[in-house]
């Protein structure tokens, strides 16, 4: 996992979003807040709202409630009755790769840049089309119909599309879709390449979540259109390190014990009695405390808990919403 870095500046913060197609909510009092520098991973099940939180970032689609402030910026367009959409100005400095890139697939990935440089009038078009192709390594195939492109080919062009306006923030929605391994790690290599040497912030929408935890600074985890939680890198290290668990016949003065012993530690009592330590812990030395004090220990196992896991347990309502 990666150190978050140290940053001030808010690029993204979303207020109360709701979003409400045909009467029912999909995203519902939404919380989120996106720090400049940061490798944002948003965690969530297909259908738990992080398209729609996406499109309502960038501007595809207006909050039926709440706001979306970019850039700590006061300001805020219009949006449905009693909500703001994201500042205009934030807007053209956000880079998106949404769903499917939106692909000529007759004309070279070239021609394909240079129509949307000249659609959102880019200055300097042809240099920089050349640019962002050799930044997202296909300079060598850049005169060639995309109609060829392998899948990794073609999600490396749309990353080059979103990076087209010389962005500040990247919102990528699922990019290792559908990936092969070589392809994920060159997609995966690439956005941190841009985050460390272009300074982007990047928000990445994905359920591979070995490929999160080798790039992510900061997380946001989404159940059913509500944030469950935001937490650093760190933090989400600190709750899947390993742990130890142990049983005795006097759970109760065991944990008693412990607390006493070790109070730098974490404990959890478990329903079916065992005690789960966490922290900087010596198992022989816990193993002897229990018995010089007279204690049968029944178990004393370690444990790790998967990265996995781990966020399952969040989605599935393992935390309460913030």
């Amino acid at each position: 996992m990666y150190a978050r870095r140290e940053t001030a500046v808010n690029v993204i913060e979303a207020r109360g979003l709701t979003k409400v197609y045909d009467g029912r909510a999909v995203v519902r009092d939404f919380a989120m807040t996106v720090a400049a520098g940061d490798i944002y991973g948003f965690v969530g099940k297909n259908g738990a709202g992080k398209s729609t939180v996406m499109k309502m970032i960038c501007g595809d689609a207006l909050p039926t409630a709440g706001e979306v402030v970019l850039f700590e910026s006061d300001r805020a367009a219009a949006g449905a009755a009693g909500a703001a959409g994201p500042d205009e100005g934030g807007v053209r400095r956000i880079g998106v790769l949404i769903e499917e890139p939106g692909l000529l697939l007759n004309l070279s990935a070239y021609r394909n840049l240079m129509a949307k440089a000249l659609a959102w009038g880019i200055v300097d078009g042809p240099a920089r089309c050349e640019e962002v192709l050799r930044l997202v390594g296909l300079s060598s195939v850049g005169n060639k119909k995309v109609r060829g492109f392998s899948l990794g080919m073609k999600q490396r062009l749309g990353l080059a599309m979103a990076l087209l306006g010389s962005p500040d923030v990247l919102l990528l929605d699922e990019p290792f879709n559908g990936l092969d391994p070589e392809a994920t790690r060159a997609m995966r290599n690439l956005i941190v390449r841009v985050n460390e040497t272009l300074g982007i912030t990047v928000v990445v929408s994905s359920h591979v979540l070995d490929q999160l935890d080798r790039m992510a600074t900061r997380y946001g985890v989404i159940a059913d259109g509500r944030m469950v939680r935001e937490m650093t890198a760190e933090e989400v290290a600190a709750e899947c390190r390993s742990s130890l668990r142990v049983r005795t016949e006097s759970p109760a003065r065991a944990l008693a014990l412990l607390e006493e012993a070790y109070p730098a530690l974490a404990f959890k009592a478990e329903p079916d009695g065992a005690i789960v330590i966490t922290g900087d812990y010596d198992d022989g030395a816990i193993s002897r405390l229990l018995a010089g004090a007279g204690e049968v220990v029944r178990e004393l196992s370690q444990g790790h808990r998967d990265l996995e896991e781990y966020f399952v347990e969040l989605m599935e309502g393992g935390a309460q919403y913030v």
